[in-house]
């Protein structure tokens, strides 16, 4: 059973960055891509990143492209997620999951495994 840990997340300042990591442990070689989502009060689950474990294809949201960047170690157990120039609208849990399917899907129905989240709060 695979199993995602996320952490790193916390406080911060608009336009100062943080950078989350998301542990994966378990059936991680039965994954293709490992992707990031966040989820604001009152809105819906929305896609934000995601890698490939291979690092050949990676794929984000219009509304962080140039601002985050995802990443994993050459152990490919650890993907990142580097958040700069935070603005307070990036507040949200933020989740990594993993996906069995051979290509990088934006939608939260297509992920088969997730963490539990960690929150990120962006003060104005």
């Amino acid at each position: 059973q695979v199993q995602l840990v996320e952490s790193g997340g916390g406080l911060v300042q608009a336009g100062e960055s943080l950078r989350l990591s998301c542990a994966a442990s378990g059936g991680i070689s039965s994954t293709y891509a490992v992707g990031w989502f966040r989820q604001a009060p009152g809105k819906e689950r929305e896609f934000v990143g995601a890698i490939s474990w291979s690092s050949f294809t990676s794929r984000y949201a219009g509304s962080v492209k140039g601002r985050f960047a995802i990443s994993r170690d050459n152990a490919k157990t650890t993907v990142y997620l580097q958040m700069n120039s935070l603005k307070p609208e990036d507040t949200a849990v933020y989740y990594c999951a993993a996906t069995s399917l051979p290509y990088i899907p934006t939608i939260t129905a297509a992920y088969q495994y997730w963490g539990q989240g960690t929150q990120v709060t962006v003060s104005s």
